[in-house]
């Protein structure tokens, strides 16, 4: 009785382990930590504090670019690796992103909103659906629409539905409630 018992609940954890890997492939919510360092299993985790010191000149570790028109914002983007490549200094790419030259590629794009100098998504809140984002990288131009935008709490997480296409996520404070955070969900225009 007991052996059939411990059989079943086997049975039961291979088919759970089995229906979530199956579940990965579309439509996978994801869950970014921010202030964590390493993955763990299927949450992608972005760490915007962490820098790398390495010297290099601001020319040889320019990303790329991002540009908002409806907000004024045509900004430089600095290599992960780049000590430029900082929230308190610029518009931050975080860590794991995958670049947009790649199949179905995720950007974590982070800043500050508020009074402060770097202060560059102070506006974001003014994002409506439909409007166009440009992402240059190496030398090409990718446009991105705004699909979705929500609020959710500030804990270090960004719950994401993973889309069938090439997405942007821009990612600051919340302008008017603390402890929230502002989430704008863009896929590219074909």
């Amino acid at each position: 009785m007991l052996k059939k018992l411990f059989i079943i609940l086997l049975l039961f954890i291979l088919l759970l382990f089995l229906a979530s890997t199956l579940k990965l492939n579309k439509n996978t919510i994801i869950s970014t930590n921010i202030l964590s360092k390493s993955p763990i299993n299927n949450i992608l985790n972005f760490n915007t504090t962490e820098n790398n010191t390495k010297n290099v000149t601001k020319k040889d570790n320019i990303f790329g670019k991002i540009i908002i028109d409806k907000l004024n914002i045509n900004r430089n983007l600095y290599s992960v690796d780049s000590e430029e490549n900082n929230v308190d200094k610029n518009i931050t790419i975080l860590k794991n992103s995958t670049t947009p030259d790649h199949e179905n590629s995720i950007m974590f794009i982070a800043a500050h909103s508020g009074t402060g100098r770097a202060s560059y998504f102070k506006h974001l809140d003014n994002l409506t659906i439909g409007d166009e984002i440009k992402l240059i990288y190496k030398d090409k131009t990718y446009y991105y629409k705004v699909k979705n935008i929500w609020e959710e709490k500030k804990d270090g997480d960004i719950n994401i539905l993973r889309e069938e296409q090439k997405q942007l996520i821009l990612t600051t404070c919340s302008p008017t409630k603390d402890n929230m955070q502002l989430v704008i969900n863009c896929v590219e225009e074909k």
